[in-house]
C-alpha cells in the first residue's frame, strides 16, 4: 500500500508537472483579419513601444520594460543591428546588451508581445543604417541591390538572426507577432525585385510562421509594395490620420491599417538646436488612431545612448547625430519618467483591451552627483603611435581594415618658400593639419571644408592630417560612406599642383583597449595636440549620472572600459549618460580621448544631462549678413499658386530648362501670415523623373528658424517629410517674399518640380502664390 500510495504521488506530481510545462508552451495566434488584426482569434489593436536594445544596457532592460506596459503599450517593437551583431565579417556577437533574444524573452515575462525589424538596413540614426562597414572593403559592392555578394552575406546574418528569434514566433509559444521586410525602401529607390529577394531571405531563414509586412510613406509606399505582404505607413505627430492611410484604403480596403513608425519627437544633430515635439500634437494623433482601431509603433517610446561609435548621420548634407538618443520620447535617455509620459499614460488608460491591465509605473534609477575630477595623466596620440602602413597613394580607412575612431596619414613636404594651399578631396569628416606637429587648420565636412592655406615649409618638413571618422550616413544613397581620405590630397602654388604620395599610415580604433594601453605620464598640457587623459574616482555608491563635457573639445570618453560616446563642445549635447550599473562602489577609471584638447583637464558627474546648449553653428544657416538676392533683372519661368491642404504638388513648365541654379521665391501664404515653409522638394527631368538630390546645396535662403526649432533651408531635400524649411518666427524681421536657391551641383534638364508642404493641419507659412527661376550661373547677391 506504502508503494501504491506513492507511485499515485509521483503519478500525480508529474501529471501536474506536464500541465505546467504545457501552459508555459501554450501557443497563441496571430493573423490579419477583415480590416483587423486577430489576436487568438479575437480583434486586437496593436500598441507598439519602439526601443532598442543596444542602446540600453542589459541591466536595465527590465525596467524600460516595464516602463513600457505601465504606458498601457502591449507590444515592442524592435530593430536588429546586424553591424553592432556582426562588427568583424563572420564573428557575431549576441552577448550582454546585444543578446536580442533574451531581450525578447523578458518582454514575454511581462506580458509583452513582439514586433521584429531585422533589416537588413535599418536606419534609426544608427550608423551605417545598420549595414557592416566591412561591406565597403568591396569597392563596387551594390548596397540594397540586387547585388549577389551583398545578398549572400545578407543570408548569411539573417539565418543568425532566424537561429535565435525564429523559435519565438507566436504560433511557437514564443511572442513575436509580426516581421518586417526591409525598411522604408521608398525613400531609398523603386526596385520590387530587390524587396522581394529580402523577403525571401527572411522566409527561408526561418520567419515562415507570423506574418511579413513592410513600412514606407504614404506618397511612396506603391512603389516597392508586394501582393504577399502587410502593407504599413509611417508619419509624425499633426499628420492628417486619414489622409495617411487614405490611398491605402482604396487600394486595400479590408486590410488593418497600421502606423509602423509615429514619430514622438525627433533626433539630435550635433551644431543644431536640441529637438522637441508637442505632446500635445502626439496625444491628438494617438487618439485619433485609437479612435478608428488603427495600430500603432510608437517611435520612440525610449531612444536611449548611442553608446561607443554608433551614432550616425545625415544625408543630403552631413549631418551627424549625438550620441544621446533622448528623441524627446515619453521615457527619457536614462529611464526617466517624462511629462509627456504621463499624458500618453492618461490616454491609453482608456484603451485597454482584454486581459490587459495597466500596471504600476516603475521606479527610475537614482542619479547621483561626482565631485571634480582631474586629469593629470596624459598620452599623446603623437608619442604613441601603433606600427605604421604604407601606401603610396591615399586610401580611406576602409582600406586599412579599420572600420571606426580616427586615421593618421603622414608624409614629407619639398621645400616652399611661399604659401600654398593644401586641398583634400574628400574629408570624411573631421581633420587636423599639423606640419612638424604644429597643428595649422582644420577642415570640417560638416562645413563643406575642402581646403586650407599652408605656411612656407623647408624641404622634409612633415605633414600629418588626422582625421576622424564620425559616423557613418544611414540614411538615402549616403550610406556608401568611406572614411578617412577617400580620393587624394593636392598641394596648389601659383605655378604647379602637386598630388602628395608616399604616405605612412596609423590606425587609431576606438576600443577600450587601445586607448588605455598608452604611455600615460603626468606633463604639461599643450594646446590643439591630441591625447588620451587619465584619471580615477571614488564613490561610496554607484547611480545613474551625466559626465560634464563643458570644457573639452572633442572625442570618446571611457569609463570602467564601457565606450559612453562621442562629445563635441558645439553641442547641443554637454553631457554624456553614464549608466550606473557600469559605474561602482570605490575606485573607478576614466579615460577622455579629446583630439583637440581641453581648456580646463577636468569633469564632473552631474544630476542631469544637459542636452541644449548649441556652443558654435554646424554651418546651418544660409544667408550672410547684408546678403539680398537680386532677382529684379530675372524672369520666372513660372508663376502660379498653389492649392491649399496637405499632400504632393506636381507642377510642370512650358518646356525644358537647362538649369544649375533653382529659385522659388513665396509671394503670400494661404493663411494671411507672414511665414513660408516646404517640407520637401523634388525636381523633374526631362522625361518628368525625379531628379537625384544627393549633390544639392542650398546656396541662400532668405530667412529660417534655427534658434526656436531646427526648420533650416536644407529640411526641403533631407528625404523626411516630417521635417520642414520655415522662416524665422519672428514677424517683424522677415516679411513676404521669402526666396531659397539651390544649387543642383551641376547642370540638369528640367521640366518641373514636386513641392510638399508641411503635413500639420491650419498651420502658418503655407505658400500661396510664387515664382520659379532657373539660371545656368550663380543668382546675384
Amino acid at each position: 500500500m506504502k508503494n501504491i500510495f506513492i507511485l499515485t504521488i509521483a503519478a500525480l506530481f508529474f501529471v501536474s508537472l506536464h500541465q505546467t510545462v504545457s501552459a508555459a508552451k501554450k501557443t497563441e495566434t496571430f493573423e490579419i483579419g477583415n480590416s483587423t488584426f486577430l489576436l487568438n482569434g479575437k480583434p486586437f489593436v496593436i500598441k507598439a513601444a519602439e526601443i532598442h536594445y543596444p542602446r540600453i544596457p542589459h541591466a536595465y532592460w527590465e525596467q524600460r520594460i516595464l516602463a513600457s506596459k505601465a504606458l498601457g503599450m502591449n507590444t515592442i517593437c524592435l530593430y536588429v543591428f546586424w553591424n553592432a551583431h556582426e562588427p568583424t565579417e563572420g564573428e557575431f556577437d549576441f552577448s550582454g546588451n546585444k543578446d536580442v533574444a533574451a531581450f525578447c524573452k523578458l518582454a514575454q515575462k511581462h506580458g509583452m508581445y513582439i514586433i521584429v525589424r531585422p533589416g537588413p538596413y535599418v536606419c534609426a540614426e544608427w550608423e551605417m543604417g545598420g549595414l557592416p562597414w566591412w561591406l565597403l572593403k568591396k569597392e563596387d559592392i551594390q548596397l540594397r541591390e540586387n547585388d549577389p555578394y551583398f545578398l549572400s552575406k545578407v543570408k548569411i546574418f539573417m539565418k543568425e538572426v532566424s537561429k535565435r528569434l525564429a523559435p519565438m514566433q507566436i504560433s511557437n509559444g514564443g511572442n513575436i507577432l509580426m516581421v518586417q521586410v526591409e525598411n522604408e525602401y521608398g525613400a531609398y529607390g523603386t526596385n520590387k525585385p530587390y524587396v522581394a529577394a529580402i523577403r525571401d531571405i527572411v522566409k527561408e531563414s526561418g520567419f515562415d510562421k507570423v506574418p511579413l509586412f513592410q513600412c514606407d510613406w504614404n506618397s511612396n509606399f506603391e512603389n516597392n509594395a508586394l501582393d504577399d505582404l502587410l502593407w504599413t505607413i509611417n508619419f509624425g505627430t499633426g499628420a492628417n490620420i486619414d489622409d495617411q492611410f487614405r490611398r491605402l484604403l482604396e487600394l486595400r480596403p479590408n486590410t488593418p491599417l497600421m502606423c509602423s513608425e509615429f514619430w514622438s519627437g525627433w533626433f539630435d544633430h550635433w551644431g543644431a538646436k536640441h529637438e522637441t515635439r508637442s505632446a500635445h500634437a502626439l496625444i491628438d494623433g494617438m487618439k485619433k488612431m485609437l479612435d478608428r482601431n488603427i495600430s500603432f509603433s510608437l517611435y520612440m517610446t525610449h531612444g536611449g545612448t548611442s553608446f561607443d561609435h554608433w551614432a550616425g548621420a545625415n544625408f543630403p548634407n552631413f549631418a551627424p547625430t549625438c550620441t544621446s538618443y533622448d528623441y524627446d520620447a515619453p521615457i527619457g535617455e536614462y529611464g526617466n519618467i517624462t511629462p509627456k509620459y504621463h499624458e500618453v499614460r492618461n490616454l491609453l488608460k482608456n484603451y485597454l483591451q482584454d486581459g490587459e491591465e495597466l500596471i504600476e509605473i516603475p521606479d527610475t534609477f537614482p542619479t547621483i552627483s561626482i565631485p571634480e575630477i582631474k586629469f593629470e595623466e596624459v598620452a599623446y596620440i603623437f608619442d604613441n603611435l601603433p606600427a605604421p602602413k604604407r601606401s603610396q597613394k591615399i586610401r580611406s580607412m576602409e582600406h586599412f581594415e579599420q572600420g571606426w575612431g580616427s586615421i593618421l596619414y603622414r608624409t614629407k613636404l619639398q621645400k616652399s618658400d611661399k604659401q600654398q594651399i593644401l586641398k583634400i578631396t574628400k574629408v570624411h569628416d573631421w581633420a587636423q593639419v599639423f606640419i612638424n606637429g604644429e597643428r595649422v587648420g582644420v577642415l570640417s565636412r560638416l562645413r563643406g571644408d575642402a581646403s586650407i592655406t599652408i605656411p612656407a615649409v623647408k624641404e622634409g618638413d612633415r605633414l600629418d592630417i588626422l582625421v576622424e571618422a564620425m559616423g557613418r550616413i544611414n540614411f538615402g544613397k549616403g550610406i556608401y560612406d568611406w572614411k578617412g581620405i577617400t580620393e587624394k590630397v593636392e598641394l596648389i602654388s601659383e605655378n604647379s599642383i602637386i598630388e602628395l604620395q608616399d604616405w605612412e599610415v596609423f590606425n587609431i580604433p576606438v576600443n577600450y583597449d587601445f586607448a588605455v594601453k598608452k604611455q600615460y605620464k603626468k606633463q604639461h598640457l599643450k594646446e590643439n595636440q591630441p591625447a588620451y587623459y587619465r584619471a580615477t574616482f571614488n564613490l561610496d555608491r554607484a547611480g545613474d549620472t551625466f559626465i560634464d563635457m563643458m570644457n573639452w573639445k572633442k572625442g570618446m570618453v571611457y569609463i570602467n572600459g564601457y565606450n559612453i560616446g562621442r562629445f563635441w563642445e558645439i553641442g547641443p549635447q554637454q553631457t554624456l549618460y553614464m549608466p550606473g550599473c557600469w559605474l561602482k562602489k570605490g575606485r573607478n577609471e576614466i579615460i577622455i580621448l579629446d583630439l583637440a584638447g581641453p581648456s580646463v583637464a577636468t569633469t564632473q558627474g552631474l544630476r542631469k544631462p544637459i542636452l541644449d546648449i548649441v556652443r558654435s553653428s554646424g554651418n546651418y544657416k544660409h544667408r550672410n549678413e547684408g546678403e539680398d538676392l537680386k532677382l529684379e533683372d530675372e524672369t520666372p519661368v513660372k508663376t502660379g499658386s498653389f492649392k491649399p491642404g496637405q499632400g504632393w504638388q506636381t507642377i510642370h513648365f512650358d518646356q525644358v530648362h537647362n538649369t544649375r541654379y533653382f529659385c522659388l521665391e513665396a509671394l503670400n501664404s494661404h493663411g494671411n501670415d507672414p511665414y513660408a515653409s516646404i517640407a520637401e522638394l523634388e525636381l523633374l527631368d526631362e522625361n518628368g523623373e525625379k531628379l537625384s538630390r544627393q549633390h544639392w546645396k542650398i546656396v541662400y535662403a532668405d530667412s529660417e528658424e534655427a534658434d526656436a526649432a531646427n526648420n533650416i533651408a536644407t529640411n526641403v531635400y533631407d528625404l523626411q517629410e516630417s521635417t520642414i524649411w520655415h522662416t524665422s518666427y519672428s514677424i517683424e524681421s522677415d516679411p513676404h517674399p521669402h526666396a531659397i536657391v539651390i544649387d543642383l551641383g551641376e547642370n540638369k534638364k528640367v521640366s518641373g518640380f514636386q513641392y510638399l508642404p508641411r503635413m500639420e493641419l491650419n498651420l502658418p507659412g503655407m505658400i500661396k502664390d510664387y515664382r520659379i527661376y532657373l539660371k545656368e550661373t550663380p543668382f546675384k547677391l
